[in-house]
């Protein structure tokens, strides 16, 4: 037992660093290294992310460009797509009114006189004027009527001069306060031998057709406007939006009665340019929808517009007009009192 320390005789002192834990000698330069190590890894964490998201953005934007270009493109087929389909629409909307277009027809044949076996005075021409209209014409198969509503306007002139290039007579039903602004295009009209047809003084629907009242107060101011300004007492009428317009609280046929007792007849169509929207329409467009019925019909009463932003009408027309031509038996007349109306809705008594 000489020679070792037993632990029972360890002296206070070693007890006391015995009960001491040992301590790790770190000094505040290695700490402030270690954090600063910290700080540059999650500076070029944050680096690096950032350069990936602008990639990311990059891309996405990269992306997002060729779709809008791709989407461009679709918009541009589907506009081509909805102006074929809208001439489509028209198309059908005047099969629609077939049975009418019928019974005109047949009203027609039952006489080769239907349409005045001798040229006479056209409607709202002026006095003395004929009709320049031989036999064969009166009496070929299909009979073509050009009408223009909503004018005069800028572009009257030209719709003129194109009309006495290919020697053709039309229809102009227009509107009173609009014709204030060009009364000399109103007797232009009425001296180059076309028919001028009454559109309404206002053209304001709201007003028109608030009662039978109205639509009268409007009708006479139209009509003595005219006789004033040109000498030529109209009898013919388009209501505006047609006489199947659901504007009116009233039912049409109850104007249709009153014009009647006017001596007064209203002319529909049964085939539409399309160009009374404010969509521009093509110019092949509205050749097709002018051209591409007319043949199913013995009488074509053609909707057009003489407005000053149908561009595409003024450029349409003498194709029109010569595609017309080229036809079979078919001739193109401005409305006569004798010319068979076209109407929308069935108005007189049974």
């Amino acid at each position: 037992m000489s020679g070792k320390k037993k632990s029972k005789d360890i002296t206070p002192e070693d007890a006391v660093s015995l009960q001491e834990e040992p301590k790790h000698d770190i000094s505040e330069d290695k700490i402030r290294a270690a954090g600063g190590r910290g700080v540059g890894r999650l500076r070029r964490c944050n680096i690096r992310m950032l350069i990936a998201s602008v990639i990311i953005l990059m891309v996405l934007c990269g992306v997002l460009l060729v779709r809008i270009r791709a989407l461009n493109g679709k918009v541009a087929d589907m506009t081509a797509q909805l102006a074929r389909l809208a001439g489509i629409a028209t198309q059908q909307q005047e099969q629609l009114r077939t049975l009418t277009e019928e019974l005109s027809d047949a009203m027609e044949g039952t006489s080769a006189s239907g349409e005045n076996t001798a040229a006479g005075k056209g409607v709202g021409q002026a006095s003395g004027e004929s009709v320049e209209a031989s036999t064969s014409a009166i009496t070929a198969a299909h009979k073509v009527y050009l009408t223009f509503d909503d004018g005069p306007s800028d572009n009257t002139q030209e719709i003129l001069d194109i009309l006495d290039k290919y020697g053709v007579k039309a229809t102009f039903f227009v509107v009173g306060n609009q014709a204030e602004k060009e009364e000399e295009m109103l007797k232009k009209i009425v001296e180059a031998g076309h028919t001028l047809g009454m559109h309404s003084y206002s053209h304001k629907y709201s007003e028109l057709y608030a009662s039978v009242e109205s639509f009268a107060e409007d009708f006479t101011k139209i009509q003595d406007y005219l006789y004033e300004t040109t000498g030529v007492k109209s009898t013919v009428y388009r209501f505006p939006g047609g006489s199947s317009n659901t504007i009116s609280e009233l039912e049409m046929k109850e104007f249709a009665r009153y014009l009647d007792e006017q001596g007064v007849r209203f002319f529909d169509w049964n085939i539409s340019s399309g160009d009374g929207g404010s969509y521009l329409f093509p110019t092949e467009t509205i050749i097709e929808n002018c051209t591409g019925s007319i043949e199913r019909h013995g009488t074509s009463v053609v909707l057009m517009h003489d407005v000053s932003n149908k561009s595409t009408t003024i450029e349409a027309l003498p194709t029109i007009i010569e595609k017309i031509q080229a036809m079979e038996d078919t001739v193109i007349l401005p409305i006569t009192d004798e010319t068979t109306p076209v109407q929308h809705i069935q108005w007189q008594e049974e």
